[in-house]
This record gives structure tokens, C-alpha cells and sequence, in this order.
């Protein structure tokens, strides 16, 4: 969690030296969404989501360095420095996107879980989106074909509150989204996005029952972006006062820093020399990503299906 929040900090200074260009979506105070589920998945499980993807990538064990020099568009990042932000894929670490589309990831991660029962290899797809996605039409023809076919897959609802600007009640008929799977006999839960241990929990159970064969599984995961929903987003929807309690009160970070101590499995001393480690690996990733190499002018035309 400490890796992604203090990546994305580094990014939103580069993005704001004008070293990243486009657009760029940070993950600061959602780590605890992505680091609780990843834990509960094995070797050939697969994950998707959509365009705020750095802190999914990093934590499916992408390397940093890459990661980096993709959003500054260098030959050395993920899609060689033509995907940027919202577009890297790593088919060696099981991760498949990072999607501008919103809500496109939702049928390629139903597809990907339709190829695991295919093939009959036990694995699981994780399928990320966000409450704005919850939305779209395409959700909903992946919820049935999911469950008519009992595929192995977890729609994974990132609620931040807010689909860019737009609050929830002030979009969604219906609030509690981990019960848009009530029609097609998807279960759902919501989950306390915050607290990691209590992702880790819930995961776990919803990778039992989808392992089990028992179908998709759907998970609200009430989480809070402390950033504007893009780097150009001045988030004006929204108090200030609003963000800042919820730093004091619910960061994730702070939540299991004080966790730890409390029941002595580390100290400060020690919590502080991670974040040392942490701060030197993303020093090098924003040197790396600038020492590398802007992509050959020929790159233009690699990676493009003609016909």
C-alpha cells in the first residue's frame, strides 16, 4: 500500500513538471482495495479494471520502473511508451489492462473468466470498476452471461463516491450497488474499502465461492479518492473538509500503521525504514523514466491490427 500511495505521489509530481502528458487518474486512498484482493489470489489468476490503474499494476508486481517510464511515454514502459496512463498490460504478471472505455473491462474480464472454465484450469479473473461504471449497459450483459454460465470471475465495484464528479445518490437509482447482480442470482456484498484486512476477508470468501464453481461473486468495496478524478480535475464537488476527514480518520495506511503497533508486530523505527526502502525505489523509478529513451518514431506503426 505504502509502494502505490507514495508512486502516485511521485507521479502527480512529474505529471505536474509536465513530464506525463494525457491524462492520469491517481489511486491515493484506494491502496487498500487492491492489496487486500491480491492477496488472496494464486498463481494464473488474472485481473482487469479500468483507467485508474497504477496501483493495480504495481500491486500484480509490475515493475516500477516500467511502470514509470510508460506514463512518461519511454520506450521502456509497459506498452513502450504508447499506451501512457490509462493502457499497460502485462501478460507475464496476469494483468490485462488498464482500459480508457469506461466499463469496457467488465465483458473482457467476463471473457477471460469464460476462458478459464473453457479450459478447465481453476483460475479466477479479478474484474475492477468503478461506481460510474456500475452503470453502463455492458455490466449488466456480462452479469448475465456470468452467472448463466457459472463463470469463474469477481466484479470488484471500486465505489469512491464519486464517477468523476457526480456523487452517487446523484446517479445511481439505487445506492447499494453490491446488489446490482440480484436480478441474474449474482450474491454481493459490501465491504469496508478502508480496511485491508477486511478486503482480505471478504476476498477470500468470494474466491471460495468462486472457485467452488458456484459462479461470479460481486463486491462493493467503500472506498474514497483523495485526488480529483484526474490530475486536470480541481474536484470543486466536493468540501475540503470532506477529504480531510476522511485522511484523519479512515486512511488506510495510518488505519494498519497503527494496527501494527498496537498488537507489536513492528514499531515505528521500523514502519519508517520501510517507507525509506519504499521513497528509494520510487526516486529510482522517476530517474529511470527519464533516462529512458522516447520511442523510435517507427514505434507508430508496431502493435496495429490492418487489414
Amino acid at each position: 500500500m505504502l509502494l502505490i500511495r507514495r508512486f502516485e505521489e511521485k507521479a502527480g509530481q512529474l505529471y505536474g513538471m509536465g513530464l506525463i502528458g494525457g491524462f492520469c487518474h491517481l489511486y491515493i486512498g484506494q491502496e487498500a482495495v487492491v492489496v487486500g484482493m491480491q492477496s488472496v489470489l494464486k498463481d494464473g489468476d488474472q485481473v482487469i479494471t479500468g483507467y485508474r490503474d497504477h496501483g493495480h499494476m504495481l500491486a500484480c508486481g509490475m515493475d516500477p520502473n516500467g511502470v514509470m517510464a510508460e506514463l512518461t511515454g519511454r520506450i521502456d514502459g509497459y506498452s513502450k511508451g504508447k499506451g501512457g496512463s490509462m493502457h499497460m498490460f502485462s501478460r507475464e504478471k496476469a494483468f490485462f489492462g488498464g482500459h480508457g472505455i469506461v466499463g469496457a473491462q467488465v465483458p473482457l474480464g467476463t471473457g477471460l473468466a469464460f476462458a478459464n472454465r473453457y479450459r478447465e484450469n481453476g483460475n479466477i479473473c479479478l474484474t475492477y470498476f468503478g461506481d460510474g461504471a456500475a452503470n453502463q449497459g455492458q455490466v449488466y450483459e456480462s452479469f448475465n452471461m456470468a452467472e448463466l454460465w457459472q463463470l469463474p470471475v469477481i466484479y470488484i465495484i471500486e465505489n469512491n463516491q464519486y464517477a468523476m464528479g457526480t456523487a452517487v445518490k446523484r446517479s445511481s437509482s439505487t445506492v447499494n450497488l453490491s446488489q446490482r447482480g440480484v436480478s441474474f442470482d449474482i450474491p454481493g456484498e459490501q465491504v469496508d474499502g478502508m480496511d485491508v484486512l477486511k478486503v482480505r476477508e471478504a476476498g477470500e470468501k468470494a474466491a471460495a465461492h468462486v472457485r467452488g464453481g458456484n459462479g461470479p461473486y460481486i463486491l462493493e468495496m467503500m472506498t474514497y479518492r483523495y485526488r480529483g478524478h484526474s490530475m486536470s480535475d480541481p474536484a470543486k464537488y466536493r468540501s475540503r473538509e470532506e477529504v480531510d476527514k476522511m485522511r484523519k480518520e479512515r486512511d488506510p495506511i495510518d488505519t494498519l500503521k497503527q494496527l501494527l503497533i498496537e498488537k507489536g508486530h513492528a514499531d515505528e523505527d521500523a514502519l519508517k525504514k520501510i517507507d525509506a526502502r519504499v521513497k528509494k525505489i520510487v526516486a529510482e523509478s522517476a530517474e529511470f523514466s527519464q533516462e529512458s529513451p522516447e520511442p523510435d518514431p517507427q514505434e507508430l506503426w508496431t502493435d496495429v491490427l490492418v487489414s
